[in-house]
């Protein structure tokens, strides 16, 4: 039986029920560096077609990141990052509805991506990289997305620690939601994500997506980004990421069985294929709608 928690989720004036059944965000990289997929979108051309197909294939909300965050990844000018994203976002948005999602920590960024017609702002610092991300996501009124990381990404993953993680990780984005709502993001505008793979160490992401229920608690939907990342490969013996699909799958599944609403993916029609069937399961009831 499905006991997820229903929402819906406000992005601008575009509004996403979460809960009825697992949400896919695709992820588009137009990035150089990115640790899967860079270089394979820094066309726009491509990247656009990748987006389109992605919609084709079941994506709720296209993600689109023009700064590899990665461990060791170095930092990248706005302008470079605007360059990067802005009229990919112009070029989707003309063709599809599609919710799009911008993946940046800067503020100059979210706001040109939100012009060009994002609906969403995915911060993995969680407002905490540029102090006016705060004030964009106030003015536009667009949905949010704060991640929970540890340190830079030239350093989160020089020997991460936790006390215990589960509860530390859901007290830290519950601050952050209390600071986005006491500058006037509304609570319904916010999902949060528990940043695997962040600063985190194999057993950390483990006992992270272990604890999906109790991250559930703390009143915000969940988002989780697990795919293809190296804590898979670590477990499988997968070096190549490209390589990690099944285990991405075996994890999205886990995900969505726990309760998580939103997961952001590379492999949307695969994983749509097992949401669906995970939800049907869910639902204790067959549905061909």
């Amino acid at each position: 039986m499905n006991r997820r928690k229903t929402h819906t989720w406000i992005c601008r004036d575009r509004l996403l029920r979460l809960g009825e059944r697992t949400r896919v965000m695709g992820i588009l990289n137009v990035t150089p560096d990115s640790f899967s997929d860079g270089g394979n979108f820094s066309d726009p051309s491509a990247a656009v077609d990748r987006a389109l197909e992605m919609v084709a294939q079941g994506a709720d909300i296209i993600d689109i990141g023009g700064e590899s965050t990665r461990p060791g990844a170095m930092p990248i000018s706005a302008a470079e990052e605007i360059g990067r994203t802005v009229s990919v976002i112009e070029k989707i948005r003309a063709q599809t509805p599609v919710l799009i999602s911008i993946d940046t920590m800067k503020a100059e960024v979210a706001l040109r991506a939100l012009e060009a017609g994002a609906d969403i702002i995915n911060d993995v610092s969680a407002f905490a990289a540029d102090e006016g991300m705060v004030g964009v996501a106030e003015q536009t009124q667009a949905g949010v997305i704060l991640m929970h990381k540890k340190g830079s990404s030239q350093t989160m993953q020089d020997y991460p620690n936790y006390g215990n993680v589960v509860p530390e990780v859901g007290n830290y984005l519950k601050t952050r939601v209390e600071f986005a709502v006491a500058h006037g993001v509304a609570r319904d505008r916010i999902v949060v994500d528990p940043g695997i793979g962040f600063g985190k160490t194999v057993e950390h992401n483990l006992e992270l997506l272990r604890g999906l229920p109790e991250l559930a608690t703390y009143g915000s939907p969940v988002l989780v980004g697990a795919s293809r990342k190296n804590f898979i490969g670590q477990i499988l013996g997968r070096d190549n990421p490209a390589e990690r699909g099944a285990g991405s799958l075996g994890v999205a599944a886990w995900a969505a069985m726990q309760g998580v609403h939103i997961l952001r993916v590379h492999d949307v029609i695969d994983t749509c294929d097992a949401c669906r069937l995970v939800d049907t399961l869910l639902a204790g009831e067959h549905s061909c709608s």
